[in-house]
């Protein structure tokens, strides 16, 4: 099921934090015809800042459209195009499926309320290394090949954006975790996972709102979510309200 449309104003502060943190790690940002091409040559592996930004409406196929991505991304193991109108990239979907790419409907959510107390597990702030394993779990269960060198140029990023992680920890091993990154007045939860065995007992609530509490009175505080997954409803519950969304549309090695 869809989402509800986002709330006026708040697309274009997505947008905008979106493009900052692009700002903040690529060392390629070039304009084209239809948006901005973004690389970081220093992190190849890392999919979300080496890709094709379609800003504006398009009036080309997906075949040209695959090959502009191929010539913008040469030299990379993956292929990428975040389309900033979902409209566009609906109507080219099945196109680009056919030519072996992935889709995901991604809906980026504002933080606009109190989130009620956490109950149930306790969570702990640890090192970034701590929930390396969890890290591990994650991307096999999203089915997300880890090209070579991704773990450690994905760290490198976390800790230029500030990152904090959070985990509930059982025998001193953790079962879930939380990741919070700032930027400038913002900040962004970018990773909350819960092992599979030890979901369904409000530690998915207990992460969120750790981090919620962590990042205090920050002027913009951010959560992306798969349109189709249950985990926007958690976070509506938390009080992050819909503001922006896109798809995103990509090739895997």
């Amino acid at each position: 099921m869809s989402s509800d449309p986002p709330v006026g104003g708040t697309e274009s502060l997505a947008r905008a934090w979106r493009a900052a943190a692009h700002a903040a790690v690529c060392d390629v940002i070039a304009p084209w015809a239809h948006g901005t091409v973004v690389r970081a040559t220093r992190y190849p592996s890392y999919f979300d800042f080496n890709l094709v930004r379609v800003e504006t409406p398009v009036g080309i196929g997906v075949q040209e459209l695959a090959a502009f991505a191929d010539e913008a991304l040469a030299g990379l193991a993956h292929r990428r195009m975040d389309f900033d109108l979902v409209e566009d990239a609906d109507a080219r979907r099945a196109g680009f499926e056919a030519l072996g790419w992935n889709a995901m409907r991604l809906l980026w959510l504002r933080h606009e309320g109190a989130a009620p107390a956490a109950s149930g597990a306790e969570v702990v702030e640890v090192p970034y290394e701590a929930v390396q394993d969890l890290r591990v779990v994650w991307m096999r269960e999203e089915g997300q090949p880890a090209t070579p060198g991704y773990f450690e140029q994905a760290r490198e990023v976390a800790l230029l954006r500030g990152a904090r992680v959070f985990a509930a920890l059982e025998d001193d091993v953790p079962v879930a975790f939380a990741q919070l990154e700032r930027h400038g007045a913002g900040a962004e939860i970018t990773q909350v996972f819960v092992n599979a065995d030890r979901r369904a007992a409000g530690r998915g609530t207990a992460m969120t709102c750790a981090a919620i509490a962590a990042a205090g009175d920050v002027r913009d505080l951010w959560i992306v979510a798969d349109d189709g997954d249950r985990a926007k409803d958690l976070y509506a519950r938390l009080g992050f309200r819909p503001a922006w969304l896109s798809m995103q549309l990509t090739r895997l090695p």
